[in-house]
């Protein structure tokens, strides 16, 4: 036994408790970052710190949890035991006792905060992609022809839409997309209700709706199949979705967001009575325009006329005529007064024939009187003659010079429609300008359709 030797023991490292707990705290937190826990709260504490420090656990086990003063400010909800939750947390070790535990930075109720996070995730998902950017947005028409509805046939929702279309404009038509809008399959089926409007094309506009409900209740409009089905509707839609504090992605990517299934139908109809309100003031003034445009072109109109009047052929031929009347009248006086000298140098000549009684001279003086008596009635006849004569150059002169004569021979007067003016040359008319041509007998309107220069102009 002296002479037997002992193995040679390899040098060992002794931990202290505190530093074992400290090396495990560095270990677990450098492998686990922030992490989500779903769990049930049991043995909550709520010391006068603010602190929150509860058990967080499922069928099989529970860890332990604190959550700060700082971060239970963000709470939208009073934690209580047997609440079930998801918890954003970091891995650590409380070191003081080696308490394996959850440091929570952020806690909401499972089930509905699930929810919301993937809302979360698939609305900065779209909105990366551009699909809820105002540019992208089609406008809603003003006066949709006919309407589509998407939306579950039963539901009160549709209800309000047909009756808010009624009493809003009840002449414009609508057209049911029957669908589901909760369960398993809505989403698909609100999807291909939308993809089947598009292809059918006999709407001006749609409205997706549903009436309200919890975010489980209204989660197809989360869906991102809906939202795509949306942004590649050609279609502008409506969404009313739900309540007014309810908000979907399906709202986001729509081309107008409607508080309600109702307040969606507002939208998409124009009020009747707003309407025809404003068909009634314009029917007011095209009636003042046309009455002001009617009193103006009567006045033209007696102003062309005077001009007419005073410078139409019949009356200056009327006024010819009456001057040569005139003429034809001192003629006439004329040759009676130079005939009743005759008869009285005559009646002289007789006396002193008679006085003197020589038959020569009587005999000379009878065939002088009858010579003068010739004379002057072939001077007479003569000037009558030439009198007749010039008033018939006149009258043949007044009717060649005279527009009527003119026409006559085939010529017509062109004149612009919107002026009156007298069209003279084809630079002085452009294509599409109205024309009024007179003719001989009646009158023509035409319309320009080209222009041609004379080559010798």
């Amino acid at each position: 036994m002296d002479n037997l030797e002992l193995p040679l023991t390899p040098e060992r490292e002794v931990f202290s408790v505190s530093s074992l707990n400290r090396e495990a705290r560095r270990l677990i937190e450098a492998n686990f970052g922030v992490i989500w826990v779903e769990g049930e709260i049991s043995n909550l504490a709520r010391p006068s710190s603010g602190h929150l420090y509860w058990s967080l656990k499922d069928d099989n086990a529970q860890v332990r949890c604190a959550m700060f003063r700082q971060a239970n400010r963000s709470l939208s909800f009073t934690p209580d035991n047997g609440q079930q939750v998801l918890a954003r947390a970091r891995v650590g070790l409380y070191e003081a006792r080696g308490e394996f535990q959850l440091v929570v930075e952020f806690l909401e109720e499972a089930g509905e905060g699930l929810l919301r996070r993937r809302f979360e995730e698939l609305k900065r998902k779209l909105a990366a992609e551009g699909l809820f950017d105002a540019e992208r947005k089609k406008p809603i028409p003003t006066l949709p022809r006919r309407i589509g509805i998407v939306t579950s046939p039963s539901g009160a929702a549709v209800r309000d839409i047909l009756t808010v279309l009624r009493r809003r404009f009840p002449w414009v038509r609508a057209l049911i997309f029957p669908t589901r809008v909760q369960g398993e399959t809505a989403a698909e089926e609100i999807a291909a209700a939308l993809a089947l409007a598009n292809r059918r094309g006999e709407c001006d506009v749609l409205i997706l709706a549903r009436g309200g409900g919890s975010l489980e209740d209204l989660w197809s409009f989360n869906e991102e199949i809906v939202a795509r089905a949306i942004a590649a509707s050609e279609t502008p839609v409506i969404s009313g979705v739900g309540h007014e504090i309810d908000s979907t992605i399906a709202d986001f990517v729509a081309d107008v967001r409607a508080p309600t299934p109702s307040g969606a139908a507002e939208i998409a109809v124009p009020d009747q009575l707003e309407w025809l309100s404003t068909l009634d003031a314009y029917a007011l003034r095209i009636a003042r325009s046309t009455s002001l445009r009617l009193e103006t072109a009567g006045k033209r109109l007696e102003g062309l006329a005077h001009r007419l009047s005073r410078s139409h052929p019949g009356i200056q031929l009327r006024e010819s005529t009456q001057r040569l009347d005139d003429l034809d009248v001192r003629l006439l006086r004329a040759w009676r007064e130079l005939l009743g000298q005759r008869q009285r140098t005559l009646a002289q000549a007789s006396i002193a024939l008679r006085a003197a009684a020589p038959r020569q001279r009587l005999q000379a003086l009878l065939e002088r009187h009858r010579w003068v008596g010739q004379s002057l009635t072939r001077a007479m006849r003569s000037r009558l003659d030439a009198l007749e004569n010039r008033r018939a150059l006149a009258t043949r002169t007044l009717n060649a010079v005279g527009p009527r004569a003119t026409l006559d021979r085939g010529y017509a007067i062109v004149s612009s429609a919107q002026t009156g003016d007298v069209v003279t040359a084809a630079s002085d008319v452009e294509r599409g300008t109205g024309l009024d041509i007179r003719l001989s007998r009646g009158s023509l309107s035409a319309t320009v359709d080209a222009t041609r220069q004379d080559e010798a102009e």
